[in-house]
């Protein structure tokens, strides 16, 4: 049995809520079932990363639904410039709580200068594991780091709720794809959309896992949060990433029933100009940690991203899920929410936003039947990190 340690290859560096906590959950995994691991340090990789990335942007400039995605992004960055010093403040506010997670919580490896780098040292790794996330989006596998493809043959390849973000691929990666796909060693992914593609390009049968985040119950995560509350009086808890302006006319109606304030974590993803006054409070000096106890405090939770659904799955919460795309485009990420919510069996809670607030006030969630089906899930996600490490020759603990 060997005892090097395991490379995580995940998003921990990234200025999202859902991508820090599904990292640091994954490191949360391996530590308790006592198996050494560090995370892969990206401060020498992003370079070449970014560059690969670039030229994919540029060859799809012509495409409506691509150059839509990547507004959002150049939206922000003009914003930081042309809103003045508050928002600026702001911004700089909520990446430094981002940055103080990702140094304090993570066991990050030595730099590496480039994926061959790294390459040259696998061999010092029990094996790579990555995941989970959007990870294999088709920008991702044209910059072929969450690939793993610079992993030698004879070092072991984990993918651990793997996600590739959409649920139909274009023609272009599906080549890039198939054969990333055939050299992992074991293959999970997050949705049936994912599984269905791995299908399609390999033919190989894998299994659907939960987010690592899901592998911890409500009272686990407190070993990141303060018992103290974030907002101390009754609140609706809005954290949405799309500009759906029917989706805040939603919620200030349930503000007008319920009288419960509106507490909104904006500009998160894009610049959204229709969110200036929307919310009674906009704090910023939120980081992943603050983020999980907005929701576990929250009387509703409204919401159009996945990992603000699990933690208000865990935690017990009230809350409504929206489609953040219109169901037809390619960058779609809508497959994640349909597939969370049917596994728990609460697909009513994705709404339209059209919906009548009484009624949706008086819609009730067996949290007792959720949570044993999250339980069940868990259960089958551990069972196979277990296989996929003994059949790696690694030692662990039972957890």
């Amino acid at each position: 049995m060997t005892n090097k340690k395991l490379a995580l290859v995940t998003c921990y560096f990234q200025l999202n809520y859902g991508s820090q906590l599904q990292a640091y959950a994954t490191q949360l995994l391996f530590d308790k079932m006592k198996v050494e691991n560090e995370t892969i340090c990206i401060d020498g990789l992003q370079s070449e990363i970014n560059k690969a990335k670039y030229r994919y942007f540029l060859s799809r400039i012509w495409d409506i639904n691509t150059v839509k995605d990547k507004w959002a992004t150049i939206k922000k960055v003009i914003a930081i410039y042309t809103k003045g010093n508050e928002y600026r403040d702001s911004i700089a506010l909520r990446k430094e709580k981002f940055k103080n997670f990702s140094q304090t919580k993570f066991h990050i490896s030595k730099i590496y200068n480039s994926k061959q780098e790294l390459a040259n040292v696998a061999h010092q790794y029990a094996a790579f594991i990555v995941g989970s996330d959007q990870l294999w989006l088709p920008s991702n596998i044209e910059a072929d780091y969450y690939t793993l493809n610079f992993v030698p043959d004879n070092v072991s390849k984990i993918a651990l709720a793997t996600s590739f973000g959409i649920s139909r691929f274009p023609k272009q990666q599906a080549q890039k794809a198939a054969r990333f796909l055939e050299r992992l060693d074991f293959c999970s992914v997050r949705e049936l959309s994912g599984q269905k593609i791995v299908k399609e390009l390999t033919g190989r049968n894998i299994p659907i896992v939960c987010d690592p985040t899901i592998l911890f119950t409500a009272e686990e995560w407190s070993c990141i949060t303060k018992m103290e509350r974030f907002v101390n009086e009754p609140y609706l808890f809005c954290y949405f990433l799309g500009n759906n302006p029917e989706q805040r006319e939603f919620v200030k109606r349930f503000k007008q029933v319920t009288g419960y304030k509106i507490v909104q974590l904006q500009h998160c993803d894009e610049y959204i100009k229709s969110d200036v006054g929307f919310p009674d409070y906009a704090p910023y000096n939120v980081g992943p940690a603050e983020f999980v106890q907005l929701i576990r405090d929250a009387e509703y939770v409204f919401t159009d991203s996945f990992h603000a659904s699990v933690f208000s799955l865990l935690y017990g919460k009230r809350f409504f899920t929206f489609r953040r795309y219109n169901n037809d485009s390619i960058v779609s990420t809508n497959g994640r929410l349909y597939s969370l919510l049917s596994m728990v069996g609460l697909e009513e809670r994705l709404l339209m936003a059209n919906e009548d607030v009484k009624l949706c006030l008086s819609m009730s969630i067996d949290y007792k039947n959720v949570h044993a089906r999250l339980a069940s899930l868990r259960e089958f996600t551990k069972q196979y990190i277990r296989e996929s490490l003994s059949q790696s020759d690694i030692t662990y603990d039972n957890y």
